[in-house]
């Protein structure tokens, strides 16, 4: 068995993921490698991976290093090893493989990281689900950047109604309608380009994105101006500790204020609202 992996330039990760993910729709590893640098892996035999020059041509000038190492053949089992169930504020709301059994949590999502996205153990996620719980559940929620859909069906599983969930990447919309069906939870899912689609806000949004969208998004919120509807609350994440400032500022100009800020080792997020 072999691990072919692509480390790329932090800044263009997002874009290099979702054209890696049509050379490697079976799921693709990501490791923090340093603050400037992401990793993305696959697994297979020889002749069931993307050759190298395909691989160089998606990451484009984002490449740093393109790396082939051979792992044991039982890769698939210990790889379940890292996969531990998430459990925060007490047993309030769990997040579990399949594969574990129930924690005896108030609120437990099932969600099988073999779709490339996690299974919401991941630092971002983890603060965002944290700050979520401080949190009432009333009205609409937005997941933007949904990946598996992790917030999107805890906020759903939690009281907030009605729940949308959107991604660029047409695998995450996939992933995330699967695990909202293997959940319970009722959610409007759906693709979605931030950049170019019709701007979408709700009262309360989780977006889970690297700092170039969520510079994106804020800017796109400060050209709606007064005919616009704000959110009330965002909560921001995917951020490095020394990129929060900067996220603060941005959405701080359009009205959305830091009220709280979590860290946890390199990542941080925010919890951004409207004050009268």
């Amino acid at each position: 068995m072999v691990r072919l992996a692509v480390r790329v330039r932090r800044e263009d990760a997002e874009i290099v993921l979702a054209e890696l993910l049509s050379l490697a729709p079976g799921g693709v590893e990501e490791v923090d490698v340093s603050d400037g640098v992401v990793e993305y892996a696959v697994y297979g035999a020889p002749g069931e991976l993307p050759a190298l020059p395909e691989l160089k041509a998606v990451a484009g000038g984002a490449l740093v290093e393109v790396l082939s190492t051979e792992v044991p053949d039982d890769w698939d089992t210990r790889w379940r090893s890292f996969h531990r169930p998430l459990v925060l504020e007490g047993g309030r709301l769990a997040v579990r493989p399949p594969w574990e059994a129930p924690v005896g949590a108030g609120v437990e999502l099932v969600i099988d990281p073999g779709q490339a996205f996690g299974t919401g153990g991941h630092a971002t996620t983890r603060l965002c689900l944290e700050l979520m719980l401080g949190l009432d559940a009333r009205g609409a929620f937005l997941d933007l950047g949904c990946g598996s859909g992790v917030l999107a069906i805890a906020a759903a599983r939690l009281g907030w109604d009605p729940v949308a969930a959107v991604d660029f990447d047409p695998l995450a919309v996939a992933a995330a309608t699967e695990n909202a069906g293997v959940n319970g939870a009722s959610l409007q899912v759906r693709r979605h380009d931030l950049r170019v689609d019709s701007l979408l806000v709700a009262p309360t949004v989780a977006a889970n994105l690297l700092r170039p969208l969520l510079l994106a998004w804020a800017g796109r919120l400060a050209e709606g101006g007064d005919s616009l509807a704000l959110p009330d609350r965002v909560i921001a994440s995917g951020l490095l500790v020394g990129e929060a400032d900067e996220i603060a500022g941005a959405f701080g100009a359009v009205g959305l204020n830091e009220v709280a800020r979590r860290e946890s080792g390199d990542w941080a997020a925010l919890l951004l609202a409207r004050h009268p």
